[in-house]
Formats: C-alpha cells, sequence, structure tokens
C-alpha cells in the first residue's frame, strides 16, 4: 500500500505554508542574487519570475509552490543563479532548517521538485550525447 502520494498536493502545501510571512517582489527586483547565501525557501504565491545563470535565462516559472533556494540551503552554499521577478510576485518564506525539519509536507514537495529537475536534467543530458 501506498501511503505517500507522488505528487504533491499543492493545496495542503499552500495551507502547511499559510502560516509563513509574505515577501512581495515587484517587476525588474532580485528576489535571490546569485552569490549570496540567504539560509531561506521561498515558495512561489503567485506571480511570474525568471532564473538567471550567467547571463542565461534557464527557467521561467508561474506555477504556485515552485521553490526557490532549496539548492543552496541544503548543500549550505551560496546560490548559484538570480532569481528576477517579472510581474509583482508574491512569496513564502521559511527558514530552510526550521521549515525541513518541523514540516513534512514542504519537505516532501522540496525532495519532489529536486527530483523532477534532476530527471529533467538528465533527460537533457541524454539527449545531448544523441546529437553527438
Amino acid at each position: 500500500m501506498n501511503i505517500v502520494p507522488r505528487i504533491p498536493d499543492t493545496t495542503a502545501l499552500q495551507e502547511s505554508l499559510a502560516y509563513l510571512p509574505l515577501a512581495t517582489y515587484q517587476p525588474g527586483e532580485t528576489v535571490l542574487a546569485a552569490g549570496s547565501k540567504t539560509g531561506r525557501l521561498l515558495f512561489l504565491k503567485d506571480g511570474t519570475v525568471a532564473v538567471v545563470r550567467h547571463g542565461i535565462r534557464i527557467a521561467k516559472e508561474t506555477e504556485p509552490g515552485t521553490v526557490f533556494g532549496e539548492m543552496s540551503a541544503l548543500l549550505d552554499k551560496p546560490h548559484t543563479a538570480n532569481v528576477l521577478a517579472l510581474t509583482t510576485a508574491r512569496f513564502h518564506v521559511a527558514d530552510a532548517n526550521t521549515l525541513l525539519a518541523q514540516d513534512s509536507i514542504a519537505l516532501f514537495h522540496v525532495a519532489t521538485i529536486l527530483a523532477r529537475r534532476l530527471d529533467n536534467t538528465n533527460q537533457a543530458l541524454i539527449d545531448l550525447m544523441h546529437y553527438r
């Protein structure tokens, strides 16, 4: 019997994050700066952001619940990309260590997002190798 859902329930996630403070960023503002170290997780509530690494936009995110800052927090390293608000964007903001230790819904959500990103990266690498 599978007691862990395969896909995180975004409604449950939003409910578990509801107590967290909200931070609002206006278009053009930097949400996270490459090279900085915040120890925070930011969960997109609404809006659109771009992820920019070495001057190249690698992602555009609009999905509520998308998390930012997880790699930096988990690896205890500086952020590797800039996250920029393209529209007014609101985020639930949490101390990474505290949230992940206390909230299994948020922990599972972050783990699932990381697994999806790794799977996508692996597929892109395989595709690249086929076109050599």
